[in-house]
């Protein structure tokens, strides 16, 4: 007789937990605990992930992996078309090498370490200019034969495809020939079997892809594949389309997104080399995106009419992928801005103390779900430096809210505020991290101490090492040895201190910030909020730090605020944001909970029915 182990060679086990590891794929198993039998299922589905630096709305190219991914050109909401370049590593964004020329609605290529920009719109017209990337900076190439824009790429750098597009000046063009690229120049390939703009693609230069477009009175569903010489007709798409974007192989696709005016799609297909199938669909319904990837594992960056520079994550997978997310928390009892808090603290027990329009004495402890009165401050104030925990926190400095700036130092025992010893000079508006015996405070508006760092030993604070660019209202994160300063006074400037000497690194990728919070460590920190002084607006953008590279992740759900108070603990993964100031109503209260990215097993029970 067979049974399940001779079948897929695994037996039935007996486990009273459920396994969390990918071995239980293919595994049905039976949970004595709960008196069921369970096993992995694969699943599809779309998941949210962290947005693009730049607001670009629409018609950027893509091109690379879902976890090296490329976007470039498009269309922000202030200009018709830019250069700015960015690359995701599977987590979020950061800014790359500006291309020569700036274009909306061209197509791409490659990978990204070796990208491939062409064609396109600009405020000048049409473009045949073609550039290829390194992973760091784009350079001139020899131009295509035809400039259009709307058209689609496949391959790589080296051996690239271009078809479709169309050039908008009457008479009205809608083109059907094909260039194909060898990393040097472009050479005329086959034709399609219609003119079409709008039009997605996959592949290779020798099986290349593609599906959708708009050709004169209506949109196609029409499949075309190339076999690096002609096209030949495929199976057609469930639904007629354009301005969608692709991703995968020739027997292996994926078309996401795209129009039949006026709605936009959130309509998802995958392609087998004969037919196409309908699988899970997009979270925003959007078209003129881009795209990149593979079938089970692409991206979705961008598009119309959303804004705001949307990424979505496709993955065929044994796992449920949450994507990292705000939530709202309870509200804290007073709103206030220029509020400080205990950086190193988790997220289930913060503390943020003073602040106000003026300068205040509240403390709050936050228990993961609300806020609770604690015992005052010794000293009012506002633009304190803060570090240390719940039960052993450290403010220092600060400033009455009139011209009265301060340099007293008080540590709190998770009951009550007691006064410690004099900072060598008056500091207000600095960033600290660190624990209340060893804690750090750095920059801030008051000479002398707005370029040096000075620490703490929970005694007596001395002058440590001298920054590179003194400035105040930063973020800081990290340990007194292992410290992190970013953004302030109308910079994106990031440094890093070692308990002796600071480093410039690599500036924050959403520009010049101040106003920001932050938390975790040297090689795991979190920085939201502030203003975006080269704007000028307030930001809910978040940042990763991994020690090296910033990178998005999931922008805060409140209103864009500055001057808040934040802490993540030890890690980039569950942080907190609390008060500031949001303009008009000024003041908040508003509480946001962060949650990074999570993986776990999709585990089902079996049934009878």
């Amino acid at each position: 007789m067979t049974d399940y182990k001779n079948i897929f060679g695994k037996p039935v086990k007996f486990l009273t937990t459920d396994p969390d590891n990918a071995e239980a794929e293919g595994q049905i198993w039976y949970n004595s605990t709960s008196d069921t039998f369970k096993n992995v299922v694969v699943g599809e589905a779309w998941s949210s992930a962290s947005n693009t630096i730049s607001p670009s709305t629409g018609g950027r190219g893509g091109a690379g992996t879902q976890t090296a991914a490329l976007v470039f050109g498009g269309t922000p909401p202030s200009s018709p078309a830019v250069t700015t370049t960015e690359e995701y590593n599977g987590s979020g964004w950061v800014l790359g090498g500006n291309m020569g020329t700036a274009r909306l609605y061209g197509a791409g290529a490659g990978t990204q370490t070796a990208g491939l920009a062409f064609a396109g719109n600009n405020p000048g017209g049409l473009t045949a200019n073609t550039e290829e990337y390194d992973g760091t900076s784009w350079s001139e190439q020899n131009n295509m034969g035809t400039a259009r824009y709307e058209l689609a790429g496949a391959g790589t750098q080296t051996a690239a495809l271009a078809f479709g597009g169309v050039n908008p000046q009457p008479p009205v063009t809608y083109y059907n020939i094909t260039e194909e690229y060898d990393g040097a120049s472009w050479t005329t390939g086959g034709t399609l079997a219609v003119g079409k703009y709008g039009i997605a693609g996959a592949g290779t230069q020798t099986a290349g892809l593609g599906f959708g477009g708009y050709t004169p009175g209506s949109m196609q569903s029409a499949t075309e594949e190339y076999n690096g010489t002609s096209w030949t007709a495929g199976g057609p798409l469930a639904t007629a389309k354009y301005q969608l974007a692709g991703a995968g192989i020739q027997t292996a696709g994926l078309a996401f997104g795209g129009a039949p005016p006026p709605s936009t799609l959130a309509t998802t297909e995958k392609y087998d080399g004969s037919s196409w199938t309908i699988t899970s669909s997009m979270g925003t319904a959007r078209r003129k995106l881009a795209g990149a990837g593979i079938q089970t594992a692409a991206l979705a960056v961008a598009g119309i009419p959303i804004g705001g520079g949307l990424t979505e994550e496709f993955t065929k997978s044994i796992n449920v992928i949450t994507g990292a997310a705000w939530s709202s928390g309870n509200n804290m009892g007073t709103a206030r801005y220029k509020i400080s808090s205990a950086n190193a603290a988790p997220q289930d027990a913060a503390l943020g103390f003073g602040g106000g329009g003026g300068a205040v004495d509240l403390s709050e402890e936050y228990n993961g779900t609300s806020w609770s009165e604690g015992n005052n401050l010794n000293t009012a104030t506002r633009g304190a430096v803060g570090a240390g925990t719940q039960t052993a926190g450290l403010r220092a400095g600060g400033f009455d809210g009139g011209p009265a700036e301060q340099d007293d130092t008080e540590e709190y025992d998770g009951t009550s505020w007691t006064s410690g010893n004099n900072m060598p000079a008056n500091m207000r508006l600095g960033a600290g991290c660190g624990t209340q015996t060893a804690g750090l405070a750095f920059g801030g508006l008051s000479s002398p101490l707005n370029d040096k760092a000075v620490e703490y030993d929970g005694t007596t604070w001395t002058v440590g090492g001298t920054m590179n660019t003194g400035r105040y209202y930063m973020a800081g994160f990290g340990v007194q040895t292992a410290a992190v300063a970013a953004g302030g006074d109308s910079r994106d400037n990031t440094e890093e201190y070692d308990g002796t000497t600071w480093t410039s690194v690599n500036d924050i990728a959403s520009g010049n910030t101040q106003g920001a919070a932050g938390g975790g460590i040297l090689t795991a920190g979190l920085f939201f909020g502030g203003t975006q002084t080269s704007v000028p607006a307030n930001t809910n953008t978040t940042l990763n730090y991994d020690g090296t590279n910033w990178s998005t992740t999931a922008s805060m759900t409140t209103a864009a605020r500055q001057a808040l108070g934040g802490t993540s603990g030890g890690s980039n993964t569950a942080g907190l944001g609390f008060g500031g100031y949001v303009p008009g109503p000024g003041s908040t209260n508003a509480t946001e909970e962060f949650t990074g990215e999570t993986s776990a097993l999709n585990i089902k029970t079996i049934t009878t029915s």
